[in-house]
Protein backbone atom coordinates (compact mmCIF):
# COMPACT_ATOMS: atom_id res chain seq x y z
CA UNK A 1 0.00 0.00 0.00
CA UNK A 2 3.05 2.44 0.82
CA UNK A 3 4.12 1.88 -2.37
CA UNK A 4 0.81 2.24 -4.14
CA UNK A 5 0.70 5.80 -2.63
CA UNK A 6 4.60 7.03 -2.95
CA UNK A 7 5.00 5.50 -6.67
CA UNK A 8 1.89 7.40 -7.74
CA UNK A 9 2.17 10.41 -5.35
CA UNK A 10 2.16 12.76 -8.54
CA UNK A 11 -1.46 11.09 -9.89
CA UNK A 12 -3.05 11.01 -6.16
CA UNK A 13 -2.05 14.90 -5.61
CA UNK A 14 -2.36 15.85 -9.10
CA UNK A 15 -5.90 14.65 -9.36
CA UNK A 16 -8.35 17.66 -8.65
CA UNK A 17 -11.51 19.44 -9.81
CA UNK A 18 -12.79 23.41 -9.72
CA UNK A 19 -15.77 23.73 -7.32
CA UNK A 20 -18.83 25.25 -9.38
CA UNK A 21 -18.73 28.49 -8.69
CA UNK A 22 -22.02 31.17 -8.94
CA UNK A 23 -21.56 34.76 -9.18
CA UNK A 24 -18.79 37.03 -9.47
CA UNK A 25 -15.39 35.76 -10.38
CA UNK A 26 -13.69 32.47 -8.52
CA UNK A 27 -13.46 31.25 -4.68
CA UNK A 28 -10.15 29.09 -5.89
CA UNK A 29 -11.72 26.35 -4.38
CA UNK A 30 -10.24 23.37 -5.41
CA UNK A 31 -11.76 19.96 -4.99
CA UNK A 32 -8.51 17.43 -3.85
CA UNK A 33 -10.68 14.82 -5.79
CA UNK A 34 -7.25 12.37 -5.79
CA UNK A 35 -6.59 12.67 -2.04
CA UNK A 36 -10.02 11.91 -1.74
CA UNK A 37 -10.07 8.75 -3.65
CA UNK A 38 -7.10 7.72 -1.98
CA UNK A 39 -8.44 8.13 1.37
CA UNK A 40 -11.51 5.90 -0.14
CA UNK A 41 -9.10 3.23 -1.24
CA UNK A 42 -7.37 3.05 1.89
CA UNK A 43 -10.80 2.07 3.95
CA UNK A 44 -11.60 -0.10 0.92
CA UNK A 45 -8.44 -2.35 1.11
CA UNK A 46 -8.89 -1.94 5.03
CA UNK A 47 -11.88 -3.81 4.54
CA UNK A 48 -10.88 -6.48 2.27
CA UNK A 49 -8.07 -7.57 3.70
CA UNK A 50 -5.63 -6.20 1.91
CA UNK A 51 -3.89 -3.36 3.36
CA UNK A 52 -1.96 -5.27 6.29
CA UNK A 53 -0.35 -8.58 5.83
CA UNK A 54 -2.13 -11.44 7.35
CA UNK A 55 -0.48 -13.71 10.16
CA UNK A 56 -0.80 -17.13 10.33
CA UNK A 57 -0.56 -17.03 14.16
CA UNK A 58 -3.69 -14.97 14.33
CA UNK A 59 -6.72 -16.76 16.56
CA UNK A 60 -9.47 -16.93 13.03
CA UNK A 61 -12.41 -14.97 13.20
CA UNK A 62 -14.79 -18.19 13.51
CA UNK A 63 -13.08 -18.63 17.04
CA UNK A 64 -14.05 -15.14 17.82
CA UNK A 65 -18.13 -15.37 16.88
CA UNK A 66 -17.93 -18.59 19.37
CA UNK A 67 -16.98 -16.09 21.77
CA UNK A 68 -19.50 -13.29 20.73
CA UNK A 69 -22.15 -16.21 20.77
CA UNK A 70 -21.58 -16.81 24.53
CA UNK A 71 -21.51 -13.17 24.99
CA UNK A 72 -24.70 -12.70 23.80
CA UNK A 73 -26.31 -16.34 25.59
CA UNK A 74 -24.91 -14.80 29.41
CA UNK A 75 -26.90 -11.55 28.32
CA UNK A 76 -29.86 -13.06 27.45
CA UNK A 77 -29.87 -15.35 30.44
CA UNK A 78 -29.12 -11.85 32.84
CA UNK A 79 -32.03 -10.35 30.75
CA UNK A 80 -30.14 -7.91 29.47
CA UNK A 81 -30.57 -8.08 25.33
CA UNK A 82 -34.12 -10.16 24.17
CA UNK A 83 -33.16 -13.21 21.73
CA UNK A 84 -33.24 -12.55 18.24
CA UNK A 85 -34.82 -13.43 15.54
CA UNK A 86 -32.53 -16.13 13.71
CA UNK A 87 -30.93 -14.26 10.93
CA UNK A 88 -30.58 -16.11 7.07
CA UNK A 89 -27.77 -18.11 6.07
CA UNK A 90 -25.13 -16.38 3.67
CA UNK A 91 -25.30 -17.52 0.66
CA UNK A 92 -22.16 -16.87 -2.04
CA UNK A 93 -23.98 -14.73 -4.12
CA UNK A 94 -24.01 -12.51 -1.70
CA UNK A 95 -20.65 -11.94 -1.06
CA UNK A 96 -19.22 -8.60 -2.70
CA UNK A 97 -15.85 -10.03 -2.36
CA UNK A 98 -13.58 -13.03 -1.60
CA UNK A 99 -11.76 -12.61 2.14
CA UNK A 100 -8.83 -13.57 3.43
CA UNK A 101 -8.25 -17.15 5.04
CA UNK A 102 -8.93 -16.55 8.68
CA UNK A 103 -11.84 -13.88 7.86
CA UNK A 104 -15.61 -14.58 7.72
CA UNK A 105 -18.36 -12.99 6.70
CA UNK A 106 -21.33 -12.53 9.25
CA UNK A 107 -24.67 -10.29 9.36
CA UNK A 108 -24.94 -7.22 11.49
CA UNK A 109 -27.19 -8.50 14.00
CA UNK A 110 -24.67 -11.10 15.02
CA UNK A 111 -22.30 -9.26 15.85
CA UNK A 112 -23.64 -6.19 16.97
CA UNK A 113 -26.70 -4.91 18.96
CA UNK A 114 -28.87 -2.51 17.43
CA UNK A 115 -30.68 0.24 19.92
CA UNK A 116 -32.90 3.13 18.37
CA UNK A 117 -33.57 6.27 20.43
CA UNK A 118 -36.13 7.37 23.10
CA UNK A 119 -38.33 10.25 23.48
CA UNK A 120 -38.95 12.81 27.13
CA UNK A 121 -40.98 15.28 27.74
CA UNK A 122 -40.38 18.17 26.57
CA UNK A 123 -40.12 19.67 30.01
CA UNK A 124 -37.45 17.32 31.42
CA UNK A 125 -35.09 18.29 28.61
CA UNK A 126 -32.10 20.48 30.45
CA UNK A 127 -30.41 22.79 30.07
CA UNK A 128 -27.26 20.65 32.23
CA UNK A 129 -28.45 17.24 33.81
CA UNK A 130 -26.48 13.60 34.39
CA UNK A 131 -26.77 12.22 30.96
CA UNK A 132 -26.18 14.00 27.26
CA UNK A 133 -29.86 13.30 25.66
CA UNK A 134 -28.46 13.82 21.92
CA UNK A 135 -30.42 14.60 18.71
CA UNK A 136 -29.36 14.57 14.87
CA UNK A 137 -28.49 18.45 14.89
CA UNK A 138 -25.97 17.89 18.18
CA UNK A 139 -24.18 15.51 15.60
CA UNK A 140 -22.85 18.90 14.28
CA UNK A 141 -21.96 20.62 17.26
CA UNK A 142 -18.00 21.80 17.51
CA UNK A 143 -16.05 18.93 19.03
CA UNK A 144 -18.85 16.59 17.62
CA UNK A 145 -17.31 16.15 13.95
CA UNK A 146 -15.81 12.77 15.08
CA UNK A 147 -17.06 11.71 19.02
CA UNK A 148 -19.94 12.85 20.62
CA UNK A 149 -18.88 15.10 23.78
CA UNK A 150 -21.93 17.62 24.19
CA UNK A 151 -25.33 17.99 23.28
CA UNK A 152 -27.59 21.15 22.98
CA UNK A 153 -29.92 19.48 25.92
CA UNK A 154 -29.36 17.06 28.92
CA UNK A 155 -31.65 14.71 31.34
CA UNK A 156 -32.08 13.31 34.60
CA UNK A 157 -33.51 9.69 33.81
CA UNK A 158 -35.65 7.48 36.15
CA UNK A 159 -33.85 4.38 36.73
CA UNK A 160 -35.63 2.19 34.49
CA UNK A 161 -35.18 5.08 31.79
CA UNK A 162 -31.67 3.99 32.00
CA UNK A 163 -32.45 0.51 29.83
CA UNK A 164 -32.67 3.29 27.11
CA UNK A 165 -29.20 4.30 27.36
CA UNK A 166 -27.00 3.82 24.59
CA UNK A 167 -23.94 2.56 26.08
CA UNK A 168 -19.80 3.26 25.71
CA UNK A 169 -18.34 1.66 23.20
CA UNK A 170 -20.95 2.61 20.04
CA UNK A 171 -21.70 4.92 16.66
CA UNK A 172 -24.74 6.50 16.01
CA UNK A 173 -26.10 7.52 13.37
CA UNK A 174 -29.18 8.96 11.63
CA UNK A 175 -32.18 6.69 11.09
CA UNK A 176 -35.13 8.98 10.24
CA UNK A 177 -35.26 12.06 8.05
CA UNK A 178 -33.24 13.93 5.28
CA UNK A 179 -29.87 13.67 7.93
CA UNK A 180 -29.93 10.16 6.58
CA UNK A 181 -28.23 11.04 3.45
CA UNK A 182 -25.84 13.08 5.28
CA UNK A 183 -24.28 10.00 6.27
CA UNK A 184 -23.25 11.42 9.53
CA UNK A 185 -21.14 8.74 11.91
CA UNK A 186 -20.18 9.54 15.39
CA UNK A 187 -18.73 7.50 18.42
CA UNK A 188 -19.99 7.33 21.70
CA UNK A 189 -17.31 6.61 24.43
CA UNK A 190 -19.33 7.88 27.54
CA UNK A 191 -23.17 6.44 28.33
CA UNK A 192 -25.62 8.86 26.14
CA UNK A 193 -29.26 9.24 25.70
CA UNK A 194 -30.41 9.28 22.21
CA UNK A 195 -33.43 11.05 20.59
CA UNK A 196 -35.85 8.77 18.40
CA UNK A 197 -34.21 9.87 14.70
CA UNK A 198 -30.80 8.70 15.92
CA UNK A 199 -29.73 5.12 15.58
CA UNK A 200 -26.86 3.28 17.78
CA UNK A 201 -25.01 -0.30 16.91
CA UNK A 202 -22.51 -1.22 19.57
CA UNK A 203 -20.25 -4.43 18.83
CA UNK A 204 -19.88 -7.35 21.15
CA UNK A 205 -16.58 -8.30 22.63
CA UNK A 206 -13.64 -9.40 19.72
CA UNK A 207 -14.80 -6.61 16.99
CA UNK A 208 -12.82 -3.54 17.83
CA UNK A 209 -15.01 0.21 17.56
CA UNK A 210 -12.66 1.53 15.55
CA UNK A 211 -12.76 -1.19 12.88
CA UNK A 212 -16.52 -1.41 12.78
CA UNK A 213 -16.27 2.49 12.30
CA UNK A 214 -13.75 1.89 9.22
CA UNK A 215 -15.97 -0.76 7.97
CA UNK A 216 -19.62 1.62 8.66
CA UNK A 217 -17.58 4.81 6.79
CA UNK A 218 -17.90 2.53 3.43
CA UNK A 219 -21.82 2.36 3.95
CA UNK A 220 -23.88 4.84 2.19
CA UNK A 221 -26.72 5.28 5.11
CA UNK A 222 -28.93 6.65 2.21
CA UNK A 223 -29.36 3.30 0.54
CA UNK A 224 -30.79 1.87 3.32
CA UNK A 225 -33.50 3.97 3.76
CA UNK A 226 -36.82 1.84 3.71
CA UNK A 227 -39.46 4.88 4.27
CA UNK A 228 -41.64 5.91 1.58
CA UNK A 229 -42.70 10.19 2.51
CA UNK A 230 -39.97 9.80 5.45
CA UNK A 231 -36.65 8.55 4.58
CA UNK A 232 -36.34 5.85 7.70
CA UNK A 233 -33.66 3.42 8.68
CA UNK A 234 -35.43 0.50 10.46
CA UNK A 235 -33.37 -2.51 11.98
CA UNK A 236 -34.57 -5.28 9.14
CA UNK A 237 -32.54 -2.53 6.60
CA UNK A 238 -29.45 -2.99 9.11
CA UNK A 239 -29.22 -6.35 10.69
CA UNK A 240 -29.00 -8.24 7.42
CA UNK A 241 -25.78 -6.39 5.67
CA UNK A 242 -22.31 -8.13 5.51
CA UNK A 243 -19.57 -7.70 8.20
CA UNK A 244 -16.23 -8.53 6.86
CA UNK A 245 -15.11 -9.84 10.00
CA UNK A 246 -10.91 -10.11 10.70
CA UNK A 247 -9.37 -11.86 13.59
CA UNK A 248 -8.75 -10.17 16.48
CA UNK A 249 -5.12 -9.41 16.04
CA UNK A 250 -5.62 -8.01 12.55
CA UNK A 251 -8.10 -5.78 13.71
CA UNK A 252 -5.63 -3.99 15.49
CA UNK A 253 -3.05 -3.71 12.82
CA UNK A 254 -5.41 -2.64 10.54
CA UNK A 255 -6.77 0.13 12.53
CA UNK A 256 -2.95 1.04 13.42
CA UNK A 257 -2.34 1.48 9.75
CA UNK A 258 -5.69 3.24 8.17
CA UNK A 259 -4.12 5.71 11.45
CA UNK A 260 -1.03 5.94 9.86
CA UNK A 261 -1.93 6.82 5.96
CA UNK A 262 -4.89 8.99 7.30
CA UNK A 263 -2.73 11.04 9.03
CA UNK A 264 -0.15 10.81 5.45
CA UNK A 265 -2.77 11.78 3.82
CA UNK A 266 -3.63 14.94 5.93
CA UNK A 267 -0.04 16.32 5.14
CA UNK A 268 -0.47 15.18 1.50
CA UNK A 269 -4.02 17.46 1.63
CA UNK A 270 -2.21 20.60 3.53
CA UNK A 271 0.97 20.56 1.53
CA UNK A 272 -1.33 20.47 -1.76
CA UNK A 273 -3.38 23.32 -0.13
CA UNK A 274 -0.78 25.30 0.65
CA UNK A 275 0.62 24.88 -2.77
CA UNK A 276 -2.61 26.22 -4.05
CA UNK A 277 -2.67 29.38 -2.02
CA UNK A 278 1.25 29.97 -2.92
CA UNK A 279 0.74 29.72 -6.22
CA UNK A 280 -2.47 31.92 -6.45
CA UNK A 281 -0.58 34.63 -4.38
CA UNK A 282 2.28 34.45 -7.07
CA UNK A 283 0.08 34.48 -9.95
CA UNK A 284 -1.81 37.42 -8.20
CA UNK A 285 1.44 39.52 -7.44
CA UNK A 286 2.70 38.85 -11.20
CA UNK A 287 -0.18 39.84 -12.81
CA UNK A 288 -0.25 43.07 -10.62
CA UNK A 289 2.71 44.09 -12.23
CA UNK A 290 0.93 44.41 -15.53
CA UNK A 291 -1.51 46.34 -14.08
CA UNK A 292 0.64 48.38 -12.73
CA UNK A 293 2.77 48.89 -15.98
CA UNK A 294 2.77 53.03 -16.53
CA UNK A 295 2.07 52.59 -20.34
CA UNK A 296 1.71 49.71 -22.84
CA UNK A 297 5.56 49.46 -23.62
CA UNK A 298 6.60 48.66 -19.82
CA UNK A 299 3.25 46.48 -20.21
CA UNK A 300 5.27 44.58 -22.83
CA UNK A 301 8.85 44.11 -20.69
CA UNK A 302 6.70 42.90 -17.47
CA UNK A 303 4.81 40.22 -20.04
CA UNK A 304 7.84 39.13 -21.19
CA UNK A 305 8.79 37.81 -17.35
CA UNK A 306 5.45 36.19 -17.50
CA UNK A 307 5.74 34.60 -20.41
CA UNK A 308 9.04 32.76 -19.78
CA UNK A 309 6.94 30.62 -16.38
CA UNK A 310 3.47 30.80 -18.71
CA UNK A 311 3.20 27.09 -18.59
CA UNK A 312 3.62 26.80 -14.62
CA UNK A 313 1.92 29.81 -13.88
CA UNK A 314 -1.53 28.92 -15.23
CA UNK A 315 -2.31 25.96 -14.04
CA UNK A 316 -5.57 26.33 -12.40
CA UNK A 317 -9.13 27.65 -13.31
CA UNK A 318 -8.54 30.18 -11.16
CA UNK A 319 -5.08 31.44 -12.54
CA UNK A 320 -6.86 31.78 -15.43
CA UNK A 321 -9.88 33.80 -14.27
CA UNK A 322 -6.94 36.21 -12.90
CA UNK A 323 -5.75 36.21 -15.76
CA UNK A 324 -8.92 37.01 -17.97
CA UNK A 325 -9.45 39.50 -15.43
CA UNK A 326 -6.29 41.15 -15.57
CA UNK A 327 -6.67 41.66 -19.63
CA UNK A 328 -9.76 43.18 -18.71
CA UNK A 329 -8.02 45.59 -16.09
CA UNK A 330 -5.58 46.59 -18.90
CA UNK A 331 -8.25 47.35 -21.81
CA UNK A 332 -10.08 49.69 -20.02
CA UNK A 333 -6.89 51.57 -18.43
CA UNK A 334 -5.88 51.59 -22.11
CA UNK A 335 -2.98 49.44 -21.36
CA UNK A 336 -3.68 46.51 -23.17
CA UNK A 337 -3.04 48.05 -27.30
CA UNK A 338 -0.24 50.68 -28.41
CA UNK A 339 -1.90 54.51 -28.63
CA UNK A 340 -2.18 55.95 -31.68
CA UNK A 341 -1.28 59.44 -31.81
CA UNK A 342 -3.00 60.11 -35.01
CA UNK A 343 -6.43 58.24 -33.46
CA UNK A 344 -8.96 61.04 -32.74
CA UNK A 345 -9.41 61.95 -29.22
CA UNK A 346 -11.85 61.09 -26.96
CA UNK A 347 -13.12 64.92 -26.63
CA UNK A 348 -13.69 65.22 -30.47
CA UNK A 349 -15.87 61.89 -30.22
CA UNK A 350 -17.77 63.56 -27.22
CA UNK A 351 -18.46 66.45 -29.14
CA UNK A 352 -19.83 64.90 -32.29
CA UNK A 353 -21.92 62.69 -29.82
CA UNK A 354 -23.32 66.04 -28.13
CA UNK A 355 -24.51 67.45 -31.77
CA UNK A 356 -26.13 64.02 -32.47
CA UNK A 357 -27.97 64.04 -29.60
CA UNK A 358 -29.27 67.12 -30.03
CA UNK A 359 -30.65 66.60 -33.40
CA UNK A 360 -32.24 63.36 -32.42
CA UNK A 361 -33.92 65.17 -29.67
CA UNK A 362 -35.01 67.87 -32.22
CA UNK A 363 -36.70 64.64 -33.57
CA UNK A 364 -38.27 63.50 -31.12
CA UNK A 365 -36.27 60.03 -31.34
CA UNK A 366 -34.97 60.77 -27.64
CA UNK A 367 -35.74 62.68 -24.71
CA UNK A 368 -33.58 65.52 -22.94
CA UNK A 369 -32.27 64.04 -19.89
CA UNK A 370 -31.48 66.40 -17.00
CA UNK A 371 -27.99 67.62 -16.79
CA UNK A 372 -25.75 65.13 -14.53
CA UNK A 373 -22.85 66.56 -12.24
CA UNK A 374 -19.47 67.16 -12.92
CA UNK A 375 -16.84 63.83 -12.77
CA UNK A 376 -15.32 64.40 -9.49
CA UNK A 377 -11.59 62.70 -9.00
CA UNK A 378 -12.78 60.50 -6.43
CA UNK A 379 -14.67 58.87 -9.28
CA UNK A 380 -12.16 58.17 -11.23
CA UNK A 381 -10.22 54.80 -10.04
CA UNK A 382 -7.43 55.37 -12.26
CA UNK A 383 -5.33 57.97 -14.76
CA UNK A 384 -6.31 58.09 -18.61
CA UNK A 385 -3.84 57.77 -21.10
CA UNK A 386 -3.61 61.39 -23.27
CA UNK A 387 -6.60 61.23 -25.98
CA UNK A 388 -8.99 59.27 -23.16
CA UNK A 389 -11.83 60.97 -21.15
CA UNK A 390 -14.07 60.09 -18.32
CA UNK A 391 -18.12 60.35 -19.13
CA UNK A 392 -20.74 59.27 -17.72
CA UNK A 393 -22.88 56.38 -19.11
CA UNK A 394 -25.97 58.04 -20.52
CA UNK A 395 -23.32 60.86 -22.40
CA UNK A 396 -22.53 57.71 -24.65
CA UNK A 397 -25.13 55.47 -24.87
CA UNK A 398 -28.86 56.60 -25.08
CA UNK A 399 -30.57 53.53 -22.38
CA UNK A 400 -34.43 52.70 -21.36
CA UNK A 401 -35.95 49.76 -19.22
CA UNK A 402 -38.17 47.36 -21.14
CA UNK A 403 -41.73 47.17 -21.42
CA UNK A 404 -43.71 46.37 -18.44
CA UNK A 405 -45.26 42.99 -18.22
CA UNK A 406 -49.14 43.03 -18.36
CA UNK A 407 -51.00 39.57 -17.91
CA UNK A 408 -54.61 41.36 -17.75
CA UNK A 409 -53.52 43.36 -21.19
CA UNK A 410 -56.44 42.05 -23.76
CA UNK A 411 -55.39 44.04 -26.59
CA UNK A 412 -52.06 44.25 -29.06
CA UNK A 413 -50.26 41.62 -30.77
CA UNK A 414 -47.95 38.63 -29.18
CA UNK A 415 -44.57 39.35 -29.68
CA UNK A 416 -41.59 37.21 -27.87
CA UNK A 417 -39.60 39.08 -25.26
CA UNK A 418 -36.01 38.79 -23.17
CA UNK A 419 -35.81 38.64 -19.71
CA UNK A 420 -32.64 38.85 -17.14
CA UNK A 421 -32.41 34.97 -17.61
CA UNK A 422 -31.76 34.81 -21.06
CA UNK A 423 -28.93 37.22 -20.92
CA UNK A 424 -26.03 35.94 -19.64
CA UNK A 425 -22.30 36.76 -19.66
CA UNK A 426 -21.59 37.88 -22.69
CA UNK A 427 -24.09 35.22 -24.34
CA UNK A 428 -28.22 35.94 -24.69
CA UNK A 429 -29.59 33.02 -24.64
CA UNK A 430 -33.00 31.89 -26.87
CA UNK A 431 -33.95 28.49 -25.85
CA UNK A 432 -36.77 29.78 -23.37
CA UNK A 433 -38.71 32.69 -25.11
CA UNK A 434 -42.05 34.00 -24.07
CA UNK A 435 -44.73 36.45 -25.34
CA UNK A 436 -46.28 39.52 -24.42
CA UNK A 437 -48.95 41.58 -25.94
CA UNK A 438 -47.04 44.94 -27.92
CA UNK A 439 -49.54 47.75 -28.71
CA UNK A 440 -48.97 49.54 -32.40
CA UNK A 441 -47.17 52.43 -30.99
CA UNK A 442 -45.20 50.57 -28.36
CA UNK A 443 -43.42 48.18 -31.17
CA UNK A 444 -40.24 50.38 -32.12
CA UNK A 445 -39.79 51.51 -29.21
CA UNK A 446 -39.67 48.56 -27.39
CA UNK A 447 -37.79 46.33 -30.26
CA UNK A 448 -34.32 45.34 -30.47
CA UNK A 449 -31.91 46.49 -32.79
CA UNK A 450 -28.60 44.68 -33.75
CA UNK A 451 -25.88 45.76 -31.99
CA UNK A 452 -27.98 47.08 -28.59
CA UNK A 453 -26.36 46.20 -24.94
CA UNK A 454 -28.98 44.66 -22.82
CA UNK A 455 -27.79 44.91 -18.86
CA UNK A 456 -29.71 43.05 -15.99
CA UNK A 457 -31.39 45.59 -13.77
CA UNK A 458 -32.23 42.98 -11.19
CA UNK A 459 -31.31 39.53 -10.92
CA UNK A 460 -27.74 39.98 -11.64
CA UNK A 461 -27.76 43.46 -11.76
CA UNK A 462 -24.74 44.43 -14.54
CA UNK A 463 -25.03 41.35 -16.15
CA UNK A 464 -25.01 42.01 -19.94
CA UNK A 465 -24.32 40.87 -23.69
CA UNK A 466 -25.04 42.33 -27.14
CA UNK A 467 -27.81 41.54 -29.08
CA UNK A 468 -26.97 40.29 -32.79
CA UNK A 469 -29.59 38.90 -34.71
CA UNK A 470 -30.48 40.89 -37.69
CA UNK A 471 -33.34 38.40 -38.93
CA UNK A 472 -34.92 37.53 -35.59
CA UNK A 473 -37.50 40.24 -34.05
CA UNK A 474 -37.20 40.54 -30.50
CA UNK A 475 -38.79 42.81 -27.63
CA UNK A 476 -37.23 42.94 -23.90
CA UNK A 477 -38.87 43.07 -20.62
CA UNK A 478 -39.02 45.90 -17.99
CA UNK A 479 -35.97 43.56 -15.94
CA UNK A 480 -33.70 44.61 -18.82
CA UNK A 481 -32.18 48.00 -19.53
CA UNK A 482 -31.27 48.59 -23.84
CA UNK A 483 -28.49 50.73 -24.37
CA UNK A 484 -27.91 51.69 -27.41
CA UNK A 485 -24.71 53.67 -27.99
CA UNK A 486 -24.26 56.72 -29.88
CA UNK A 487 -21.95 56.50 -33.40
CA UNK A 488 -18.08 56.37 -32.50
CA UNK A 489 -18.80 54.28 -29.45
CA UNK A 490 -19.08 50.57 -29.65
CA UNK A 491 -21.32 47.83 -27.36
CA UNK A 492 -18.38 45.56 -27.24
CA UNK A 493 -16.70 48.19 -25.41
CA UNK A 494 -19.16 49.59 -23.27
CA UNK A 495 -19.39 45.39 -22.56
CA UNK A 496 -15.82 45.33 -21.36
CA UNK A 497 -16.21 48.44 -18.97
CA UNK A 498 -19.38 46.35 -17.01
CA UNK A 499 -17.87 43.14 -17.18
CA UNK A 500 -14.73 44.48 -15.51
CA UNK A 501 -16.33 46.97 -12.93
CA UNK A 502 -18.62 44.12 -12.60
CA UNK A 503 -15.85 41.81 -11.47
CA UNK A 504 -13.91 44.15 -9.67
CA UNK A 505 -16.74 45.34 -7.58
CA UNK A 506 -16.42 49.04 -9.34
CA UNK A 507 -19.97 48.62 -10.22
CA UNK A 508 -21.12 47.87 -6.70
CA UNK A 509 -21.64 51.26 -5.41
CA UNK A 510 -24.06 51.92 -8.11
CA UNK A 511 -26.05 49.09 -7.13
CA UNK A 512 -29.15 49.38 -5.06
CA UNK A 513 -30.93 46.80 -2.03
CA UNK A 514 -29.36 44.78 0.14
CA UNK A 515 -31.47 41.39 -0.01
CA UNK A 516 -32.94 42.11 -3.52
CA UNK A 517 -30.33 44.30 -5.76
CA UNK A 518 -31.03 46.52 -8.50
CA UNK A 519 -29.59 48.93 -10.87
CA UNK A 520 -31.69 51.41 -11.78
CA UNK A 521 -32.13 53.66 -14.73
CA UNK A 522 -30.97 56.49 -12.97
CA UNK A 523 -27.78 55.25 -11.24
CA UNK A 524 -26.75 53.09 -14.97
CA UNK A 525 -26.78 57.03 -16.20
CA UNK A 526 -24.54 58.27 -13.65
CA UNK A 527 -22.36 54.87 -14.37
CA UNK A 528 -18.79 56.74 -14.37
CA UNK A 529 -16.58 54.82 -17.58
CA UNK A 530 -13.46 56.12 -19.15
CA UNK A 531 -13.76 56.22 -23.08
CA UNK A 532 -10.85 55.84 -25.65
CA UNK A 533 -10.76 57.28 -28.77
CA UNK A 534 -13.09 55.42 -31.50
CA UNK A 535 -10.33 53.43 -33.40
CA UNK A 536 -8.76 52.67 -30.16
CA UNK A 537 -12.05 50.57 -28.78
CA UNK A 538 -11.94 48.61 -31.96
CA UNK A 539 -7.96 47.68 -31.23
CA UNK A 540 -8.87 46.65 -27.69
CA UNK A 541 -12.02 44.82 -28.53
CA UNK A 542 -10.62 42.73 -31.10
CA UNK A 543 -7.40 42.13 -28.70
CA UNK A 544 -9.33 41.20 -25.69
CA UNK A 545 -11.37 38.71 -27.86
CA UNK A 546 -8.01 37.17 -29.40
CA UNK A 547 -6.87 36.62 -25.75
CA UNK A 548 -9.89 35.46 -23.84
CA UNK A 549 -9.90 32.69 -26.99
CA UNK A 550 -6.33 32.16 -26.18
CA UNK A 551 -7.72 31.82 -22.23
CA UNK A 552 -10.68 29.57 -23.05
CA UNK A 553 -8.50 27.39 -25.17
CA UNK A 554 -5.98 27.24 -21.75
CA UNK A 555 -8.57 26.34 -19.43
CA UNK A 556 -10.39 23.59 -21.96
CA UNK A 557 -6.94 21.79 -22.21
CA UNK A 558 -6.53 21.75 -18.33
CA UNK A 559 -9.74 20.66 -17.67
CA UNK A 560 -9.02 17.84 -20.09
CA UNK A 561 -6.19 17.59 -18.01
CA UNK A 562 -7.72 16.98 -14.93
CA UNK A 563 -10.41 14.43 -16.72
CA UNK A 564 -7.14 12.40 -17.33
CA UNK A 565 -5.87 12.79 -13.99
CA UNK A 566 -8.87 12.12 -12.42
CA UNK A 567 -9.30 8.73 -14.65
CA UNK A 568 -6.03 7.34 -13.58
CA UNK A 569 -6.79 8.08 -10.11
CA UNK A 570 -9.82 5.80 -10.69
CA UNK A 571 -7.62 2.84 -12.79
CA UNK A 572 -5.24 2.35 -9.86
CA UNK A 573 -8.25 2.30 -7.24
CA UNK A 574 -9.41 -0.92 -9.51
CA UNK A 575 -5.83 -1.97 -10.35
CA UNK A 576 -5.81 -1.74 -6.04
CA UNK A 577 -9.23 -3.01 -5.48
CA UNK A 578 -9.19 -6.07 -7.82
Amino acid sequence: MQNLITEHLDIWTAAHKTRSTAGRGSNNKLDLVGIKKLRELILELAVRGKLVPQDSRDEPASELLKKVSAEKAKLIKEGKIKKEKSLPEITDEEKPFELPEKWKYIRLGTGFTLMSGTTFEKERELESGEYLYVKVGDMNLPNNEMEIKTSSRFVDPFEKEKRSLIPSGSIVFPKRGGAIATNKKRYVREEIFVDLNVMAITPYTGIILEYAMLWLSGIDLALLNSGTSVPQINNKDIEPLLFPLPPLSEQHRIVAKVDELMAFCDQLEQTQSDNIVAHAQLVEALLATLSNSSDHNELQNNWQRIAAHFDTLFTTEHSIDQLKQTILQLAVMGKLVPQNPNDEPANELLKKIATEKAQLIKEGKIKKEKPLPEITDEEKPFELPSGWEWERFSSVANSRLGKMLDKAKNSGEMKPYLRNTNVQWGLIELDDIKEMKLEESELSEFKLEYGDLLICEGGYPGRCAIWKHKTIEMYFQKALHRARAYSGVISEYLQLCLFNDLNTGGLDKYISGATIQHFTGDKLDRYVIPIAPSEEQHRIVTKVDELMALCDTLKTNLQNAQTTQLALADALVEQAVN
